[in-house]
């Protein structure tokens, strides 16, 4: 009777061990899965520069280089707007009027904080913009630059924003040798607390 009491006991205690045994498994595996699951998503591929300029998704994850341009952190940028020594391009694109509104309704732009002293070229970074917009970049560079091509010219829109890749590109393209791409933007610029200003698109 003792002896089937103790043997009894000894399984009772097997028993008991083996569910501690399966009660931290499970929370291992369950701590494990949280885990995963909080942790943050590793960091996507490079993007590649394409072969020309970017043709649509204008607002999607940008290169880390463009050919031919120096691409600048927010603190060389700041460096470069401090020393008075580079004109600085807005690309953003002004929003475009939805072609549904109905009768009398009043459109008012979306106003745009961009860095102070700087100079919108409003919807110069499409790929393919028509031959008036094209125009009209070039024109107002040749301004800016008093037709040297030799200025620096930093080009910005926002963070994940091809608009300004292109427009720097389009810069390079037509023969300026001091191009800078600041893929950062008026965004990350006014994070770091830096002077921005409402902005008008240049006529």
């Amino acid at each position: 009777m003792r002896r089937a009491t103790r043997e009894l006991s000894r399984r009772r205690g097997r028993a008991g061990g083996a569910v501690r045994l399966g009660g931290r498994l499970a929370g291992m595996v369950f701590a494990l899965a949280t885990a995963l699951w909080l942790a943050p998503p590793a960091a996507a591929a490079g993007v590649p520069e394409p072969d020309g300029y970017r043709m649509e998704e204008y607002r999607a994850p940008v290169p880390d280089t463009l050919a031919g341009a120096t691409v600048l952190d927010t603190a060389a940028a700041e460096a470069l707007w401090k020393s008075d020594a580079a004109i600085f391009v807005d690309a953003m694109p002004r929003p475009v009027k939805p072609a549904n509104l109905p009768a009398g309704t009043v459109w008012h732009d979306k106003p745009r904080t961009s860095i102070a002293g700087s100079h919108w070229l409003i919807n110069t970074g499409y790929g393919q913009p028509p031959p008036e917009v094209q125009t009209y970049f070039e024109g107002r560079l040749a301004a800016l630059t008093k037709d040297d091509k030799a200025k620096t010219l930093v080009f910005f829109c926002e963070p994940e924003c091809w608009m300004s890749w292109n427009a720097a590109k389009r810069a390079l393209a037509l023969g300026y040798t001091d191009v800078r791409w600041y893929p950062g933007g008026a965004t990350e610029w006014a994070a770091a607390g830096l002077p921005t200003a409402p902005a008008s698109p240049v006529p």
